[in-house]
């Protein structure tokens, strides 16, 4: 997959997607021991509408420990600031380096700086998908439970970006995706029908009111923040929407199978959608999955810069 975009997991098939998690592996054993700088000369510009952790960290980090070099400025430190557009930003910036990961509030704007840039764009985040964290999350599941095909994935909150995404990735995997939200707040019907035309192998999409009939004998129980950044002006609404209902409990844990994984893509509100004893109990792989976006973004960037025949190499290693 050389040289395409990343902007909403679409863009990738199964075999992208095994690839890129087998590779993961591979670059998280080898972390400290790669045999040469495999992004040695080439440079990533990263662009950052919003606040990150995770996502900013590990790309910087990704491709310092891969060789390479990384530009990171706020969309305030760009003449985006002042007026310039998406388009001359993105034709200016594909003359200088190799690959722009994009932070952004609208997804409209990584889909025009995509359409005008001559370099690969990943989206690190939108309003409406967010499919690195996807790559992380998929990767931490096949860590615990090895074979992704056939497992049920429960969703328990807003239909939001992270949910959308997810939605995709389970069904290009062959996993059958129910997410539990409440009516005002479900995923949009446009990607649940882009969704479903993925589906492989007998998988399925659901979407459902009812958290309990998510949970129930799932292999992964997913929440996010009830209030995504850009949404705070709603807070009290979507609070009395979703409280108590969707908080992911002990209680609601225990309808799903015993060896369930729980996933959040952090950050965390305690309390909120979830529950300090899930967050921290025996189910809990939200470090671990925070930790994989660093593996996992490795392995995008060697697929996206080096392509996959050079990736496939990679994972002999």
């Amino acid at each position: 997959m050389k040289g395409k975009d990343l902007l909403t997991l679409a863009e990738l098939d199964r075999t992208d997607l095994d690839l890129l998690l087998k590779l993961s592996s591979t670059l998280k054993k080898r972390r400290k021991s790669l045999p040469e700088p495999l992004m040695h000369g080439l440079t990533q510009l990263l662009i950052f509408q919003k606040p990150s952790t995770r996502t900013r960290v590990s790309f910087e980090i990704a491709m310092k420990e891969l060789g390479g070099d990384s530009i990171a400025l706020s969309a305030s430190e760009l003449q985006l600031g002042r007026g310039e557009t998406i388009e001359d930003t993105a034709r200016v910036l594909s003359r200088y380096g190799d690959l722009i990961m994009a932070r952004v509030n609208a997804h409209q704007d990584v889909v025009d700086l995509a359409k005008a840039s001559t370099i690969p764009v990943i989206n690190g985040l939108s309003d409406e998908y967010h499919p690195v964290q996807i790559l992380a999350d998929l990767f931490t599941i096949a860590e615990r439970r090895g074979e992704l095909k056939g497992l049920k994935v429960a969703w328990v909150g807003d239909g939001n970006n992270v949910c959308n995404s997810w939605m995709l990735g389970a069904a290009l995997m062959g996993m059958d995706f129910v997410a539990a939200t409440p009516k005002e707040f479900r995923p949009k019907a446009s990607v649940v029908r882009d969704a479903r035309r993925l589906v492989t192998n007998g998988s399925s999409v659901a979407i459902v009111e009812d958290p309990v009939e998510a949970a129930a004998k799932a292999d992964c129980v997913i929440t996010d923040s009830f209030v995504s950044m850009g949404f705070e002006n709603e807070r009290a609404k979507r609070l009395k929407s979703f409280l108590p209902r969707y908080r992911v409990t002990e209680r609601l844990l225990s309808h799903a199978r015993k060896n369930s994984i729980f996933l959040h893509c952090l950050p965390a509100h305690r309390g909120e959608e979830v529950t300090d004893g899930v967050m921290d109990g025996p189910h809990s792989a939200v470090f671990d999955e925070a930790e994989n976006r660093l593996h996992t973004t490795k392995a995008l960037l060697c697929l996206m810069l080096l392509g996959t025949h050079r990736s496939m190499l990679l994972t002999e290693m």
